[in-house]
């Protein structure tokens, strides 16, 4: 069995398309559509067009573009293949998390549903790939855990990091290096008024000190 065919554009079209719109939930403007997948502005303006046509998104030119419900649900399905490859690469692999994404994105493309379901089977059902971020099931439902950026946070405040905003592999190591990964207990003791730079207890052992820019691309769990 396999997913109606759609080219390999057109599908990481409509997934930029969901990531820039918040899961769907906001139009997105070509000008970010073009910066996001380096991409001429005349290029993503003829996709839109054959996406429009093909009804998996709408599009008014000067207006931005939204999913409709079938561009939803094929977008849905490359997240959703791309995020479990992730765990797949990490549990079963041996990749560290600033390893898998170039990896998944080509996995990503595979038509093959019986071999998703038997993965995500093989996987345990994973609810989060190795960033945090959630995984839609069979049906597309995502579970969407409680969170906040740890530059929100008060001074006192506690909470797990489950995820990360930026996934730049620099990044990635950069967290390695502090090792702050996911499910780390992380404490505010101080934020630094002069930069915005944050003291923080690790796992209930470690203090260090992080910058705002790291703060700012880092998710805790809310009370």
């Amino acid at each position: 069995m396999v997913i109606e065919d759609i080219s390999f554009t057109e599908e990481n079209y409509l997934k930029a398309i969901f990531q820039l719109s918040q899961n769907g939930e906001k139009d997105v403007f070509t000008n970010d559509l073009s910066e996001l997948l380096n991409t001429k502005p005349a290029s993503v303006t003829d996709m839109c067009r054959k996406l429009a046509q093909k009804n998996l998104i709408n599009y008014i030119k000067y207006q931005g573009v939204s999913l409709t419900e079938s561009g939803k649900t094929k977008a849905l399905q490359v997240v959703r293949k791309h995020r479990l490859w992730e765990v797949f690469l990490v549990e079963k692999l041996d990749f560290h998390w600033d390893e898998v994404h170039e990896v998944a994105e080509q996995l990503e493309h595979i038509k093959s549903t019986l071999l998703i379901k038997q993965l995500d089977k093989f996987l345990g059902f994973p609810q989060y790939d190795p960033h945090g971020d959630p995984i839609p099931n069979e049906a597309g439902i995502m579970y969407i855990e409680r969170k906040k950026l740890l530059c929100e946070a008060d001074i006192g405040d506690k909470g797990y990091v489950v995820g990360v905003q930026d996934t730049n592999p620099k990044f990635l190591k950069h967290l390695d290096r502090l090792e702050i990964g996911l499910k780390c207990s992380i404490k505010i003791l101080d934020k630094i008024d002069y930069d915005g730079s944050l003291e923080i207890e690790v796992d209930k052992k470690r203090k260090t000190s992080i910058s705002q820019q790291v703060a700012q691309n880092i998710f805790i769990s809310c009370a």
